[in-house]
């Protein structure tokens, strides 16, 4: 058990909210700023945890710093917007914390409220002047990470608040429908297309584009939608010359090959360029036996070669030649 006044006793006492015994621990202390191992302060700890009552006394009575960063340079107010503690962000805000204050890797408070489906939060933060058009070490703002979580109604609320949000993309290019097709996000692609004015089939820096994400993921519901309200188009190629089949089979995501082939006519043997491999190479590279199997239900064909001339049996039967001339 840890020594009275020890530092390691006094974070778990403002973790789990004790402010009578912390107060005690504190007096024969005589000293409150002890850090923890990230470089934590007790101010971190009750942030984190949502004890209101542990800030203002350790604020108030011995006048710690609401804008003490650990090692990672989180401030407190981080931690109490990237756990959804309402109280505990508008004390620190009303005792002068910085709104737009950075950690490591340049994420604001209002990013990390942005990975919480915390509205109030997310409000209180930029009604006191968070600005949610500044980026993060990769390029996204507090729109992308919003679009990540998919909640309609932060993502309708920081358009509100600031119309030009979406006309964004990280360092790689990627926009928030990029990231909402990818995580399967339906309501918050239904925001993005109805609020914000994206080019059809934009493509980041891969030559990916917001459908392709939707199907190499498996969210067949969201693809459907791009196609219908956005004009999507299923036979674009990426940076690779892969077209989103391709990408289905490197994925093994079953349904939306089904989805591809049986719905939009796409040819579940085309090729890509200029690897010239079909869906079914790229399935049978990755090991997906359920997916080899759905394509041949879908005829694709077994026989089909690569730019070397081989077929899947072939490659197959060489690897397996190789495996058995390898030395044990």
């Amino acid at each position: 058990m840890a020594a009275r006044g020890a530092p390691r006793r006094l974070h778990r006492l403002a973790q789990e909210g004790r402010l009578c015994a912390l107060r005690e621990e504190l007096r024969g202390a005589g000293r409150a700023g002890c850090a923890g191992p990230a470089g934590d302060t007790l101010l971190h700890c009750a942030a984190r945890h949502g004890h209101r009552d542990v800030l203002a006394y350790l604020v108030e009575t011995w006048d710690m710093d609401v804008e003490a960063a650990d090692r990672d340079y989180k401030r407190p107010l981080h931690e109490a917007a990237a756990q959804g503690h309402r109280d505990c962000v508008l004390y620190l805000l009303g005792r002068g914390a910085a709104v737009d204050c950075l950690k490591k890797a340049d994420w604001t408070p209002l990013m990390m409220a942005c990975t919480r489906k915390n509205l109030e939060v997310i409000q209180d933060l930029v009604e006191h002047g968070a600005n949610p058009l500044l980026k993060n070490k990769d390029g996204w703002n507090s729109l992308h990470i919003a679009s990540r979580e998919g909640d309609p109604l932060i993502l309708q609320y920081l358009l509100s608040v600031c119309p030009t949000a979406w006309e964004t993309e990280s360092k790689i290019g990627r926009t928030p429908l990029h990231t909402a097709a990818m995580h399967g996000c339906l309501d918050a692609v239904k925001v993005l297309l109805q609020r914000c004015a994206y080019e059809a089939d934009r493509a980041d820096r891969c030559g990916c584009t917001p459908f392709m994400d939707a199907i190499q993921c498996g969210h067949t519901a969201v693809a459907r939608l791009l196609l219908e309200q956005h004009k999507a188009c299923w036979a674009t190629r990426d940076a690779l010359g892969m077209q989103a089949i391709h990408r289905a089979a490197v994925t093994g995501q079953n349904e939306a090959l089904r989805f591809l082939v049986s719905e939009l006519g796409a040819d579940v043997d085309a090729r890509a360029v200029p690897s010239r491999l079909t869906p079914l190479h790229f399935a049978a590279k990755e090991g997906h036996v359920s997916t080899v199997q759905q394509l041949l239900s879908l005829d694709a064909d077994i026989n089909s070669r690569d730019e070397r001339k081989r077929s899947e049996v072939t490659r197959r039967q060489r690897q397996s030649e190789r495996r058995k001339q390898a030395p044990c």
